[in-house]
């Protein structure tokens, strides 16, 4: 009860301080099994993009979240396990450790994800070039529907270094879905992929 009441304030704080605006190009929102892959500058991206999906297609898609940072306090790792049911990834790997062995879990088990494929925030206009996660699961998981999405000026709201947010427009665009293509290459792959969710800023 608490976290589906959190999970309404924290709805109301968004759309009050963004008005996180969903807009779909290229495909609909749909209830079919989906990774997202979207540009990633700030903490409350996570929260944006889940914000900006339908209420059915929220219930069923999880955001993937830093361990090292979503479980330094026993708050924050509530909101990300009790509101946004998050997966968690362990950026500290060791040699024995598959990090993308969580989200294969949750891709098995039917989910759909949430995944920013730089793997960390970045300052910079556009997405740093894509780690290789999002190929190894296109590779892995051929039925899931790839889609593209751009996050736009959700770095001005909460920015890397800040806590505070400021209240300013803004949206996630979502593209027309891509396909690991036979044969292709890990970087060629990846590359596409960026581009796809780079093109989506001019929308």
């Amino acid at each position: 009860m608490l976290a589906k009441l959190m999970s309404f304030f924290l709805l109301g704080l968004v759309r009050v301080l963004t008005g996180a605006q969903a807009r779909w190009y290229g495909c609909p929102p749909k209830a079919e099994q989906r990774i997202y892959f979207a540009n990633h500058q700030s903490h409350a991206d996570l929260v944006m993009i889940w914000a900006a999906l339908p209420l059915e297609l929220r219930s069923i898609t999880r955001p993937i979240a830093a361990k090292d940072y979503w479980t330094k306090t026993p708050f924050k790792q509530w909101i990300t396990t009790a509101v946004f049911n998050a997966i968690y990834v362990d950026r500290a790997r060791t040699s024995d450790q598959d990090p993308l062995e969580p989200l294969i879990e949750a891709l098995e088990h039917g989910d759909s994800i949430i995944i920013f494929p730089e793997g960390t925030r970045g300052a910079a206009e556009e997405p740093q070039p894509f780690k290789s996660g999002l190929y190894s699961l296109a590779e892995k998981f051929p039925n899931v529907v790839l889609v593209p999405a751009w996050i736009d000026n959700i770095q001005r709201v909460m920015p890397k270094g800040e806590v505070v947010p400021v209240p300013i427009l803004c949206s996630v665009t979502f593209g027309a879905p891509i396909q690991l293509q036979p044969g292709e290459e890990r970087r060629a792959f990846l590359d596409r992929a960026r581009q796809a969710v780079v093109a989506l800023r001019d929308v």
